[in-house]
């Protein structure tokens, strides 16, 4: 069939001690507090409405990964709307490439009018000939599709079959990036065969060749020479680590510096530098988003932000402009070196003083002019420290009287009745003369007690003095001021003369228009792919995410494509040379000169299949619509595809989760009408009945009978009879259960009894929201087991990071219904045993004084410790238990104010404690931890068990 078509025609918070009295300043500090306490509110409102769009987004996700209604009515395409492919397992990165690929009207034409002839058929003998001619046919075919379908998403099983075939055998790793390769080396042969069949060697008429591939030279100098070869390209690699944007990527693959002579005094540039000299029409590059980490023994994902335009002009790169681009290049490195001393010397007024902390400047001497116009006052400050030692100090603020006495902090003053700042100098006390103590803050801005002088001021001063001091510090800010002014311009011409050295008219010769955009989401392990396409004729972007096609814009594109903002980002970047249209003109009729329509743009052996195709679609939709007439309105069930727990694991889906102790509920009378109510076969009823018993039975420590099935979750949650049955029938459909006659015949049943679903008879919000719910319920978990597993076996950080993640999204679970989720107080009891191992560790550390294990002890508590306790201090999820934790940690730390420390551990405390006093200010972001393991009932039920069984004999098992 093949042959015949290739011959016949071409061819996606802090816990506030309850305090006895207080004086002023006890109650400035819980005034600051409060308002610290109100930003976090705002803080948790806006942390809650990001994990609802995340998890709105897991959503749009797998309703597009499914997006495949159950009614062949909403499988109709919408006039010429563009079509999707469908996801047959994990193919979502075939689908992006195949998009892109399609969508480039140039390389499109080349497949659909792919042919060979008799006599090269005939000398195609070997394995790969004929599995790449197999290739390209089904590809034709596919493409044929794409153009001429009436359906809104085609099937791209057979296709995708051979390459899966291939990587079966020993030809390649299972990779998606070796699958990419792949299937471009393949097309690559395929044309290769048609160009010359006699030369395979000489690929000049490839017109895959022409059409992806460029050259480039690569020199290097070496004892004075200039040595230089030619190489191809296809996927220009580019690295992403250490670049800011494409352009840097480029100059980055383009220079290797300087290499250090070992036996001479002088460098030597043997470093070799590659110039593009011919580039492709479209110009492909491969950014580098995964690097293996020698330390864990896996591969990561690089999510750092690389930004990249719509149009790159890439004069600069090409071997005839070497010459001009060398001269620029150090005009750069000079205006750089410029740069850099400018900005010093602005750092320099910026940053003033020589002690550990420094001032601006010009603050530095408008305070002290403040202080010298302060009016002089007779009470010494002695007085002052003797009146405040006569009144009692509340016993709440004991704790921190170190933190005040031992380092001075500024306070902003106010007069009695003020509402805003006052612009008189900082309160500051004084350090012993020739020594220069940091001003530190333990806490947020708070006011003075109303009972002293708002400001120091000097004892005495004469009109004289005053004068002469008040002229020479206006006149030096003055001065001060007027420098940085200058430096700010002086730089501000430099980064303008940087900005442009590239951008005048002899360089912009050479534009590329960016053609599409493939977006990866998730993991090194796992992940999810779609692509943005530009669509020429529209001039629009286009998101292409399996079988879903929409309209997108610039804005989403950057935000899902740039990184560092999400865990989605841009691994392939497609441009195309905008000085070339036809490689973006559409089909247009030889005699009338205008655009050619869908199917007429075919060659006729494909129009004629996808004519059969399209009349086969409309006899499916008649029968459905046939079926669905007779059927008695008693029997109609209700709902649309979703995914159901019963079906095999994939990459895309999220990771494993959790138990909660508690009876199970009745079921209601609508549940129990179920099985009555639709005519479905025994094996149903008896699957129904199993799994309804299952959920009564009682919930312990050591099992929870909600992690073998979702039913047995909505049961226990009473979940609406209609999400039932959908759930109940979807497990029948499993390809993976037909392993005999009477399982492919019940398979066939629960597809049909699906297929009469209409959309309108089912909320698939609701249906959606259920199964979110029970795949959150197992990730919390599996959260929980691996937490508990590492803490058992001594990795106390790990584990925190796991139960962190357990008791939130619990928590989110348990505000829809207590069954929702599980018991909270087991997670809360060792996340707070991990904190106090973990602060403990972090508290040894920083007293060993050894440079290396103060920084681990600082990661520690910056990482593990404050995120864990800001997570902790939420009103919504704070307990006794966890304050008095939090109030321990405070203790251990406020107690090393009063021993004597190095300068350095005293400045490194000084610059945390006030963030763990109030961790509530801190933004914290949770580390994604690694991908667990098991997603089998039976794997979690056995190692839940053994976790159990280990915690209370206190002995480490292990679980196989």
């Amino acid at each position: 069939h093949a042959v015949g078509l290739l011959t016949t025609q071409p061819p996606e918070e802090v816990g506030k001690e309850s305090a006895p009295p207080k004086d002023d300043l006890q109650t400035a500090i819980e005034l600051s507090l409060q308002e610290s306490q109100a930003e976090e509110r705002e803080l948790n409102r806006a942390l809650e409405a990001s994990v609802e769009d995340s998890a709105a987004r897991v959503k749009r996700k797998r309703c597009e990964a499914q997006g495949e209604s159950c009614s062949p009515a909403d499988w109709i395409r919408k006039e010429e709307w563009p079509v999707g492919i469908r996801n047959v397992g994990n193919t979502c990165w075939f689908s992006a490439v195949i998009q892109s690929l399609f969508h480039l009207p140039v390389f499109r034409r080349l497949v659909l009018n792919y042919c060979l002839s008799e006599r090269i058929l005939e000398k195609c003998k070997s394995h790969s000939d004929k599995r790449n001619i197999a290739f390209m046919q089904e590809l034709r075919c596919l493409f044929a599709l794409m153009v001429g379908s009436t359906r809104r998403f085609v099937d791209p099983s057979a296709a995708v079959e051979l390459l899966r075939d291939a990587f079966r055998s020993s030809e390649a790793q299972q990779d998606v990036s070796e699958f990419t390769h792949k299937l471009l080396d393949w097309l690559e042969d395929a044309f290769q065969l048609a160009a010359n069949g006699n030369s395979p060697e000489d690929k000049k008429e490839n017109p895959m060749v022409q059409l992806f591939y460029g050259t480039f030279v690569a020199e290097r100098t070496h004892a004075g020479k200039t040595l230089s070869n030619i190489e191809q390209f296809g996927q220009y690699p580019l690295q992403v680590n250490g670049f800011n944007n494409l352009d840097e990527c480029l100059e980055g693959a383009m220079i290797e510096g300087e290499i250090e002579a070992l036996h001479l005094d002088q460098t030597i540039s043997s470093g070799s530098e590659r110039w593009f000299s011919k580039l492709p029409p479209v110009l492909t590059f491969e950014l580098s988003r995964f690097e293996f980490n020698q330390s864990l023994g896996r591969p990561e994902k690089i999510h750092k932000k690389l930004e990249f335009p719509q149009i790159i002009y890439m004069d600069r790169y090409l071997h005839k402009n070497n010459e001009q681009i060398h001269n620029r290049r150090e005009e750069v490195k000079r205006l750089k070196e410029q740069l850099i001393v400018l900005q010093q010397k602005l750092e320099c007024y910026r940053n003033y003083g020589s002690g550990p902390t420094k001032y601006p400047l010009a603050d530095m001497l408008q305070y002290v002019l403040e202080f010298a116009c302060t009016k002089p006052t007779s009470v010494s400050p002695a007085e002052d420290v003797r009146l405040a030692a006569s009144s009692p100090t509340p016993p709440g603020i004991l704790h921190y009287l170190p933190v005040l006495l031992v380092t001075p902090y500024d306070c902003s003053c106010q007069e009695p009745g003020d509402t805003g700042l006052s612009d008189s100098p900082t309160c500051q006390q004084q350090p012993p003369s020739g020594q220069r103590t940091p001003i530190f803050k333990p806490f947020t801005q708070c006011r003075a007690p109303m009972d002293t002088p708002p400001h120091p001021a000097p004892h005495s001063v004469t009109e004289e003095e005053l004068r002469f001091v008040k002229i020479c510090l206006q006149r030096w800010r003055s001065e001060v001021e007027i420098n940085m002014n200058e430096l700010k311009a002086s730089i501000d011409r430099v980064s303008q003369a940087l900005e442009g050295m590239y951008s005048d008219n002899s360089l912009c010769q050479v534009p590329y228009r960016l053609h599409a955009v493939l977006v990866h989401e998730g993991q090194a392990s796992a992940g999810h792919y779609w692509a943005y396409i530009y669509d020429h004729a529209n001039q629009r972007w286009m998101k292409y995410n399996d079988v879903i096609v929409s309209e997108s814009s610039w804005e989403e594109l950057v935000r899902d494509s740039y990184g560092g903002m999400t865990n989605a980002s841009a691994y392939c970047l497609m441009y195309i040379d905008d000085r070339l249209p036809h490689l973006i003109t559409e089909d247009t009729d030889d005699e009338t000169g205008q655009v050619m329509q869908a199917m007429d743009s075919l060659p006729p052996i494909l129009r004629q299949y996808v004519r059969e195709d399209n009349r086969w679609f409309q006899q499916e939709l008649k029968e459905w619509e046939d079926q669905f007439c007779q059927q008695p309105q008693e029997d109609l069930v209700s709902p649309t595809a979703a995914v159901t727990s019963t079906r095999a694991p994939s990459k895309d889906d999220p990771a494993e989760p959790v138990p909660q102790s508690g009876a199970a509920q009745e079921p209601t009378g609508e549940q129990e009408h179920v099985a009555q109510s639709v005519a479905i076969p025994a094996a149903f009823q008896e699957e129904y009945s199993r799994l309804f018993e299952l959920s009564q039975e009682e919930t312990t420590p050591q099992q929870d009978p909600r992690l073998h099935h979702a039913l047995v979750y909505f049961f226990q949650n009473q979940a609406p009879s209609r999400v039932i049955e959908r759930t109940l029938l979807e497990g029948f459909t499993d390809r993976n259960l037909s392993f005999d006659d009477r399982s492919i015949s019940i398979m066939r049943e629960a597809r049909t009894k699906l297929r009469l679903i209409k959309p309108e008879d089912m909320d698939m919000e609701e249906y959606m929201q259920w199964h979110d719910d029970y795949s959150l319920f197992r990730t919390v978990f599996v959260y929980l087991l691996t937490g508990l597993e590492q803490y058992q076996h001594g990795k106390v950080r790990e584990a925190l990071n796991y139960l962190n993640h357990a008791y939130k999204d619990n928590a989110m679970l348990l505000r829809r219904g207590e069954k929702r989720g599980m018991e909270q107080s087991l997670i809360a009891f060792y996340r707070r045993r991990c904190l106090k191992e973990m602060n403990d560790n972090a508290a040894t550390l920083f007293r060993s004084g050894e440079v290396s294990d103060v920084e681990e002890g600082m990661i520690i508590m910056n990482e593990a410790v404050i995120p864990c306790m800001h997570l902790m201090s939420r009103p919504d999820m704070v307990s006794q238990e966890d304050l008095d934790t939090m109030e321990a940690v405070r203790n251990h730390w406020c107690s090393y104010l009063g021993v004597d420390l190095d300068d350095s551990l005293q400045e490194k405390l000084g610059e945390f404690l006030p963030r763990v006093l109030d961790c509530s200010t801190e933004m914290v972001v949770l580390k994604d931890p690694p991908t667990v393991r098991s997603k089998v009932p039976h794997d979690l039920c056995s190692r839940l068990a053994a976790i159990m069984e280990s915690i209370t004999n206190t002995s480490v098992v292990a679980v196989k």
